[in-house]
């Protein structure tokens, strides 16, 4: 299948990948780097706090070490307790994000987490900084609970997209809220991009047999015995998932039916 016959457009931009890759745990550069060119993705998401204020004064950082003319940095404002703190981060992304020679990005992950243990999204520090984000111009990609209403909300204030959570950050869980995400799916009007607790490929697939527009996620490349290879099996998983939606599955029967009818070319 060509991409470009079936890209991924969040705002005003398109992509022909719909794997978004994090940066965060991986033992060193050479894995980080090597792991999103085997993921073949376009958007690298990066937490802002992580970075220092001048990139150009950093040459150990890996952030130097890709090619920012083929990736899209998704800053991502992790660690954020606050609206306030989320909106501070905000700005800064896009300042790095014109350090590499992207001044028309305003992309921002939008992450406001104000609890420790369970590191859940909070609602309503989301909702009142993304609100004053799209206000001041900014792509925002808002991670949320799987909450169908919440989405919602979300994509009348104008962003997007909506990422809901598979389950926590980093469990490696999967799809733990596969009703929520069916139905946030089938309201959205904005892409839905599956963001957070996926551990295997199959789980990334079934995210995009669902109907999901696109599977972010970090830990289950970075953490995994050989990150490279389970980055490209993250791709083809996002790939191969999505090509069966689009596909059409079979309807689920309740009985048995042959496979090898007397006339082949019968439906019965």
């Amino acid at each position: 299948m060509d991409s470009t016959f079936d890209r991924l457009k969040i705002g005003e931009k398109f992509f022909n990948s719909r794997l978004m890759l994090g940066t965060g745990k991986y033992q060193n550069m050479d894995a980080a780097v090597n792991s999103i060119a085997a993921s073949e993705c376009e958007i690298v998401t990066v937490a802002i706090r992580r970075l220092p204020t001048n990139l150009n004064n950093d040459s150990t950082s890996f952030f130097n070490h890709l090619d920012w003319t083929k990736h899209w940095l998704l800053p991502n404002t992790a660690g954020s307790q606050t609206a306030e703190e989320a909106i501070r981060m905000a700005f800064l992304g896009h300042e790095l994000a014109c350090q590499i020679g992207q001044e028309d990005n305003f992309f921002v992950k939008l992450e406001v987490i104000s609890d420790p243990k369970y590191l859940l999204p909070d609602p309503i520090g989301t909702l009142k900084a993304a609100e004053f984000l799209v206000k001041k111009g900014f792509t925002v990609l808002p991670y949320i609970n799987a909450d169908p209403m919440l989405a919602l909300h979300l994509e009348d204030l104008g962003c997007a997209t909506v990422m809901p959570l598979g389950s926590p950050i980093g469990s490696g869980q999967g799809l733990n809220n596969l009703s929520n995400i069916k139905i946030i799916i089938e309201n959205s009007n904005i892409p839905v991009i599956i963001d957070a607790g996926i551990g295997f490929p199959s789980e990334a697939s079934k995210a995009m047999e669902l109907g999901a527009d696109g599977v972010l996620l970090n830990t289950a490349v970075s953490q995994s015995k050989n990150p490279e290879r389970m980055a490209q099996a993250m791709n083809f998983a996002v790939k191969s998932g999505r090509l069966a939606y689009l596909a059409g599955p079979m309807t689920k029967k309740l009985y048995a039916s042959p496979s090898s009818p007397m006339n082949q070319f019968s439906n019965f």
